[in-house]
């Protein structure tokens, strides 16, 4: 009995899995991973909570600006060297923070360093889409956004207990070191792409541009991801400035732990790829946002067990929402793919860096309290998204072969 995977590689194998993993995690290890270290650098710089945060937004703003560009550019030339070429480009003002002597600095190798991030995550969606099909890609494209989950602890994480015991400008010099090994694995292991084809003429592009602009499944996906990152990065940036005051004066590397409940999003991720072919993206969508607006208002309380358990259950809804929306745009474009993902990722960094700056005036206004208002406002915006612009039909049931006897 032929099973239900169908794809283009002759094999789908662990390395293959571990590989997409790791990549997905290499393009999110740097972006987030100062939002750990955001109360020392507040200190060690004299700057206000918006100051430090934007140094968050920084890197989800060149994220912005790059994706739709270096979808045009993969569309055109390839995918493997744009992918491994990133990893390795993010090192380089990975290292060079190390150095920094001023915030105004460290804004704009911030900046940088999100400049090579599309060439892992518009690209790598692009891949998968092209050189796999039906339930495989569904599964690929899970693991792929549970690498990008375990990156973005990992990046968090190891920053806040490196500039525990080294400090933060020695930190810096092994995360750059990260990048380079992570460089030298996708190099040696990503396969090749097989069914890519290039589009090199830029009127082919702008034609696709139009098309993408046109429909309404790429549209919907785009306003969708806007709030996500929205909600995930004005979350996650200002509840360390939350936890770091009165009553709790946790340090970096307790803060550091708190984001150990983005390892749920690993688990939960590869789950949630039955869960969107059963129910459909917009109602996946609907209950991933509803149970995401439950853990917010559950941070307003004040005992800590419960704040770090309702964050697991905000990002819990995060992770799901991200993974369907992905898988949805995937299904519901046909050629282009890269500059899809580069007009999804525009808008989803857009709205991280847009939940950057508008969460750090909240909470410059009312707290904790009023960031918390300001995020749920964003996610009742993506329900009604999910619920009214996305297909009623399962849409993404897998495009199953026939089986011939």
């Amino acid at each position: 009995m032929q099973d239900d995977i169908s794809y283009s590689h002759p094999t789908i194998s662990l390395t293959l899995i571990i590989t997409i993993f790791i990549t997905g995690a290499l393009a999110f290890v740097q972006v987030y991973s100062i939002q750990a270290i955001l109360p020392v650098l507040m200190q060690d710089f004299a700057v206000s909570a918006p100051v430090a945060g934007a140094t968050v937004g920084a890197t989800v703003l060149a994220v912005a600006v790059m994706s739709p560009f270096m979808g045009m550019m993969s569309d055109a030339l390839g995918r493997k060297v744009f992918i491994v070429g990133s990893v390795l480009f993010i090192t380089l003002p990975t290292l060079a923070l190390a150095f920094v002597q001023d915030i105004g600095v460290m804004w704009w190798l911030r900046f940088i360093q999100g400049l090579g991030v599309p060439g892992i995550t518009v690209v790598l969606i692009a891949y998968i889409s092209e050189e796999f099909t039906g339930s495989a890609r569904t599964k690929l494209m899970t693991f792929y956004v549970s690498g990008t989950v375990m990156g973005g602890f990992l990046g968090r994480f190891l920053m806040g207990y490196l500039t525990e015991f080294m400090g933060w400008r020695h930190a810096f010099l092994v995360m750059g070191g990260l990048s380079v090994l992570g460089t030298l694995m996708v190099w040696r292991y990503l396969p090749k792409s097989t069914s890519f084809v290039a589009k090199p003429h830029i009127s082919d592009a702008f034609r696709t541009l139009w098309h993408h602009l046109h429909n309404r499944h790429v549209l919907a996906a785009c306003a969708l991801g806007f709030c996500v990152l929205f909600s995930l990065v004005g979350c996650f940036t200002y509840i360390n400035l939350y936890l770091d005051q009165p009553p709790y004066h946790l340090s970096s590397a307790q803060l550091a732990n708190i984001f150990a409940v983005y390892l749920i999003g690993m688990v939960i991720t590869p789950i949630s790829a039955q869960l969107i072919i059963k129910l459909g993206a917009n109602r996946t969508v609907l209950l991933a946002m509803g149970i995401s607006i439950s853990g917010l208002l559950l941070t307003l309380l004040p005992w800590l067990w419960l704040i770090v358990l309702a964050l697991a259950i905000m990002s819990s809804g995060i992770f799901i929402t991200q993974s369907s929306t992905i898988n949805y745009i995937s299904f519901h474009v046909d050629e282009g793919r890269s500059l899809a993902s580069g007009l999804y990722y525009m808008t989803y960094y857009s709205g991280g860096f847009v939940g950057a700056w508008l969460c750090g005036h909240s909470f410059e206004l009312g707290g904790w309290k009023l960031t918390v208002f300001t995020l749920v406002a964003v996610q009742l915006i993506g329900m009604l998204v999910g619920g009214l612009c996305m297909a009623k039909k399962t849409a993404l049931t897998p495009d199953v072969p026939a089986v011939h006897h």
